[in-house]
């Protein structure tokens, strides 16, 4: 049987954790940061989880 091949796109944007979630980089915080205030600049910094749904795919697409 073949190997399966994981799809890269996914697996630049997501990283999965040792308890087995999903994490992703915030959108909306690589420019036009003037424009946004200094709190939602902290909050956008942080990573965050994907939903449960989701996450199942995710993890699929990244052969896990």
């Amino acid at each position: 049987m073949k190997k399966m091949k994981i799809r890269k796109s996914v697996a630049d944007r997501f990283k999965i954790t040792k308890s087995g979630k999903v994490i992703y980089g915030s959108n909306f915080a690589k420019h036009l940061k003037s424009a946004k205030s200094p709190s939602q600049l902290r909050r956008l910094r942080r990573p965050k989880k994907l939903v449960k749904g989701l996450s199942k795919k995710v993890k699929l697409m990244m052969g896990k």
